[in-house]
């Protein structure tokens, strides 16, 4: 992404012919793929014209012009279709946008469309009843993860330069990692918050790219205004020296079981690390079995929530109507209880890094599922507790609030992609960003799919 802005401002590149070139794509193989919800060419192509002009008109440029980031579909576009992943909403039009997405399209980038999400953005998977499940591009029969599974199929498969997600437990990092590119939930505050957030703060917006640096311009001009903060694009030119980065591989939620391969991954980016010259600390899992409990009540009022017509509830997906009987059950006086030993466990989990420059375990315990095998539409509970052993890693970091982001530093002798997760201290995002670079560098060179199996007879 960086890259192709730069070619436009040279004009090297026509914002216009890329533009094309994603669409064309997109309707060759995304009926596969399934990281669109709602694709919008006529609006893309006013953009890049518009892109185009202003690279002919001459003067001082936005930072991402011409290039394309389109917007999970939990975030409103105005006059775009806006589901929510829900069929419940399969019709609706959004009235208006967001602070985000105005300041996406201030810094000249082209939006091809809306990715695929789950109901709400409640799940782990991505699958529902409005698009088609989104799918890694590295195996068709395994699940894209979610709840960003659309944009991160999307930056993998080459259907977009990079890619918007929203992270409230995971949601941008789990679907970087099954689809091997980088996830990024910045600091909690980092990021122009949307409207009609929960007061809980477990949500996150965040960039999905192809490099740390692609996710650190498209942090740049995501995050909320200031003019005095260093640019999160240049602490990727700044070479950390000497970290001591935390690590553990334990989860804190009894009986989950760790896959091999991911262990593996996890031991060769320790090794990485080590052999950038950082001190790598063995420390015991921060948080206590029972600690996340307040999580649940917490998210079954996130998932009450949106305000659904009562006629239309039958049409919600049966994990969707549990979590909201369930949230609607807990009483004001119980979510603030909640909201405090949430609170409090993020604390807990804060002062455990605070030592420490940065973070390593997993990014998530499992290989990317098959398609379904998260989900069961029959027993919600049953799906909700695979759904915690498939990601028992990444929602600490949003209760904490810190920053945490997947890097796909390896892959399966099979082929398939397994992430490393990466955190820092609040705040230090911009430090983060520094570590990730440094070791996507020294890393194995970067991998994605060939997806010849979804090109008969063309060359990707």
């Amino acid at each position: 992404m960086v890259r192709q802005a730069a070619a436009i401002r040279s004009r090297e590149l026509s914002p216009v012919e890329l533009t094309a070139h994603y669409l064309e794509r997109i309707d060759r193989i995304d009926g596969t793929l399934g990281a669109y919800l709602t694709v919008t060419p006529e609006r893309a192509l006013d953009d890049a014209k518009r892109a185009e002009r202003l690279v002919l008109d001459g003067g001082e440029l936005p930072p991402l012009l011409g290039v394309s980031v389109p917007v999970k579909d939990l975030t409103p576009v105005a006059g775009i279709r806006f589901t929510s992943g829900s069929a419940a909403f399969a019709d609706r039009v959004a009235d208006s946008g967001t602070p985000l997405t105005d300041l996406l399209r201030a810094a000249g980038t082209v939006l091809l469309g809306k990715t695929n999400t789950p109901e709400f953005g409640l799940p782990a998977y991505t699958e529902g009843r409005v698009g088609p499940p989104a799918r890694t591009p590295y195996d068709l029969t395994r699940g894209a993860g979610g709840s960003s599974g659309g944009a991160a199929v999307a930056v993998a498969a080459g259907l977009a330069s990079a890619a918007h997600g929203s992270d409230g437990g995971g949601s941008i990092r789990i679907p970087a990692s099954c689809c091997g590119v980088v996830g990024l939930k910045p600091s909690q505050g980092v990021v122009v918050a949307g409207p009609g957030r929960d007061v809980s703060d477990l949500v996150s917006d965040g960039p999905i790219a192809r490099t740390v640096r692609d996710a650190a311009a498209l942090l740049d001009v995501m995050a909320v205004p200031d003019p005095g903060r260093r640019s999160f694009l240049d602490w990727c030119d700044h070479e950390p020296v000497r970290l001591r980065i935390a690590r553990w591989a334990a989860p804190d939620v009894p009986g989950v079981h760790v896959d091999p391969q991911v262990l593996e991954a996890y031991e060769k980016a320790s090794a990485l690390l080590a052999g950038l010259g950082h001190d790598i600390i063995d420390i015991p899992q921060p948080l206590a079995p029972g600690d996340r409990q307040a999580f649940d009540p917490v998210w079954a009022v996130l998932a009450a929530l949106p305000p659904v017509p009562p006629e239309r509830e039958s049409e919600l997906m049966p994990l969707t109507r549990w979590l909201r009987e369930r949230g609607r059950a807990v009483t004001g006086l119980d979510y603030a209880g909640s909201l405090g030993a949430l609170r409090a466990v993020g604390r807990k989990l804060a002062d455990a890094v605070a030592p420490y420059d940065a973070v390593l375990t997993p990014t998530l315990a499992q290989l990317p599922a098959p398609l379904g095998a998260l989900r069961d539409d029959s027993d919600p509970a049953a799906d909700f507790a695979a759904q915690l052993a498939f990601t028992p890693f990444t929602a600490p970091f949003n209760i904490a609030g810190l920053p945490a982001i997947s890097l796909p530093l390896h892959h399966t002798p099979a082929g398939l992609p397994i992430g490393t997760m990466l955190a820092a201290p609040h705040r230090a995002d911009g430090p983060l960003l520094a570590l990730a670079a440094q070791a996507e560098a020294a890393g194995p060179p970067a991998r994605f799919p060939p997806l010849t199996h979804l090109f008969p007879g063309n060359a990707p």
